[in-house]
C-alpha cells in the first residue's frame, strides 16, 4: 500500500493537465473568495473553447477570470451563488446562471443532489503527514461536493494555513494535484467614512461584554468592529473571518471563553484578509473552520447565548422588509448568510440582529428607507425576522411592534429629506 507521500508524488500534473479531468456539461465547484484556485482557473479560461455548457459554480469570486466572457459563455460560464465585483456584470447581463440559496443550506443542495458537483476545485494548504490537506480559506460548501464528486483537483499553496476543523480532504480523496507558489489573494478592510462610523457607534453601544460575534462584511460591520476594542470577553462565531476580527483579538476584546456554544473557539467557514489574517490561522488551537452548514445553521449558531449578528441591507421599506441584493430586479450580491443569522441571533438567549445601511444612496438623492420594496427587488430577510434596522440617524427596533409602530420608527431613522414623503406614503399605505 503506498504511503499518503507516494500517493501524493504520483498525483501531481500540471494545471493544464488537469482538465482532462473536466467533461463536458460539467458543473465545477470552487470555493468561497481567496479559497479559488488561480492556477487551475486561469488554465480553464485559456481552454475555455475546447469546452461545451461547462458551470463553475462559487458564491463569491474574487478574480475577474478569462471565462467571464460573454462571446465564450456557452463553453464555460460562471453559476453564481452569489455575485461580487468580479461577476456582477455578468449577472445583470444575463449571461452566466444565478442559483439562489441560503449559505447554510448549499451543502444539503449538494448532499441531495439538488446542485450538481462533476469536478472540485480547490486551494488547498501543503498535505501534513498522516495524508490531509486543510481547505482553510473556504471550507463552505466545498467539503460537500468533494464527497459527491468524480474529480477533486487541489492547488496546493504553502501559503494556505491547515488550520483546524471540519475542513480536511485526505490524499486517497483527490484526483490530481498542482502545486502553486503564489501569494495568497489579500483582501483589506472597506474604507470607512462618517455615515458608518456614526451607525458602527449605535450598534456598538447595545454590545454588551460577553458577546458572540457574527460580523458581515461591509463597511459599517468593520466600523461596528472598530468600535469594540475595549469590550471584554467577546466571542466569535461567524462565516467570515477577517482583519477586523484579528483586530479586536490583538485587542485583547476576543477570548471566547464566554461563549456557551464551543466555548474557547472562534468558529468560521471562510477568510478574507491579509497575510497576517492567514499566518495567524496556521495550527492555531483557537480557531475551527467547518462546512456553511454548521457555521451558519440557526439552530447550531443560536445556541450561542447573546449572539450578535451584524449585516448591511440596499434598502428596507416601512415593515423592515430587506431588499439586501439587488437593485430593483438587477442582481447585486446575493442571500449569503444574512437569513441564517438573522434567525440565529433571534434563537439565541440574549441574543440581537442588527440590519445597517446608510439612510441614502447618490449623493442624498435617494432613500434608502422606502414605503415598498422596489418593484423586482430580492426580498432578503423577512419582516417577520427583522429586529433592529440602524441608519446614521438611529435605531429602530421592529420585533415585536405593529405595522403603525414600525412605520413610525423606520421614518424616524430615514433622512430628514425624505420623512415628510414618508409619511404621505405611510397614510396611503394605511400604516399610519
Amino acid at each position: 500500500m503506498q504511503t499518503p507521500q507516494q500517493q501524493y508524488a504520483a498525483k501531481i500534473c500540471s494545471a493544464e493537465d488537469a482538465l482532462e479531468h473536466v467533461r463536458d456539461g460539467d458543473m465545477i465547484v470552487v470555493p468561497t473568495g481567496v479559497g479559488e484556485p488561480p492556477a487551475l482557473l486561469t488554465a480553464l479560461s485559456a481552454r475555455r473553447t475546447s469546452f461545451h455548457d461547462v458551470k463553475v459554480a462559487q458564491i463569491l469570486a474574487m478574480r475577474k477570470f478569462g471565462y467571464f466572457d460573454q462571446e465564450t459563455s456557452h463553453h464555460v460560464r460562471h453559476a453564481a451563488l452569489f455575485f461580487g465585483g468580479a461577476s456582477r456584470s455578468a449577472g445583470q447581463g444575463g449571461w452566466c446562471d444565478f442559483i439562489p440559496n441560503y449559505f447554510s443550506e448549499i451543502p444539503v443542495l449538494i448532499e441531495r443532489g439538488l446542485m450538481p458537483s462533476d469536478v472540485v476545485f480547490a486551494m488547498a494548504s501543503p498535505m501534513n503527514e498522516q495524508g490531509f490537506f486543510a481547505l482553510s480559506l473556504g471550507t463552505d460548501y466545498t467539503m460537500a461536493a468533494i464527497a459527491r464528486a468524480r474529480a477533486v483537483v487541489l492547488e496546493v499553496n504553502p501559503g494556505v494555513p491547515f488550520a483546524h476543523g471540519q475542513c480536511h480532504v485526505h490524499i486517497a480523496q483527490v484526483t490530481a494535484i498542482v502545486e502553486s507558489n503564489d501569494a495568497i489573494l489579500e483582501v483589506g478592510l472597506p474604507k470607512i467614512g462618517q455615515v458608518q462610523e456614526a451607525i458602527g457607534k449605535y450598534v456598538a453601544d447595545m454590545i454588551d461584554d460577553g458577546s458572540t460575534l457574527q460580523i458581515g462584511y461591509g463597511g459599517i460591520p468593520d466600523a461596528v468592529v472598530m468600535q469594540l476594542t475595549h469590550k471584554h470577553d467577546l466571542g466569535i462565531h461567524t462565516e467570515m473571518l477577517g482583519d477586523g476580527i484579528l483586530t479586536l483579538i490583538e485587542a485583547g476584546a476576543v477570548t471566547n471563553r464566554r461563549k456557551t456554544f464551543m466555548p474557547g473557539k472562534m468558529v468560521a467557514t471562510f477568510a478574507l484578509g491579509s497575510q497576517k489574517l492567514y499566518r495567524f490561522m496556521h495550527h492555531n488551537p483557537m480557531i475551527e473552520m467547518h462546512p456553511s452548514n454548521f457555521t451558519n445553521d440557526p439552530y447550531i449558531a443560536g445556541q450561542n447565548d447573546n449572539l450578535i449578528s451584524i449585516n448591511a441591507s440596499l434598502q428596507v421599506d416601512l415593515l423592515g422588509q430587506c431588499g439586501s441584493e439587488s437593485i430593483a430586479h438587477l442582481p447585486y450580491s446575493g442571500t449569503g448568510g444574512q437569513v441564517d443569522f438573522v434567525r440565529a441571533a433571534n434563537r439565541s438567549r440574549g441574543g440581537k440582529s442588527f440590519i445597517v445601511l446608510p439612510s441614502t444612496a447618490k449623493d442624498n438623492t435617494i432613500s434608502r428607507i422606502v414605503p415598498v420594496l422596489a418593484a423586482g427587488t430580492h426580498a432578503t430577510t423577512s419582516k417577520n425576522d427583522v429586529n433592529y434596522v440602524v441608519t446614521e440617524y438611529g435605531v429602530a427596533q421592529l420585533r415585536g411592534k405593529s405595522a403603525k409602530q414600525r412605520a413610525q420608527a423606520m421614518i424616524a431613522i430615514a433622512h430628514p429629506d425624505f420623512r415628510a414623503s414618508l409619511r404621505e406614503a405611510a397614510d396611503k399605505l394605511c400604516v399610519l
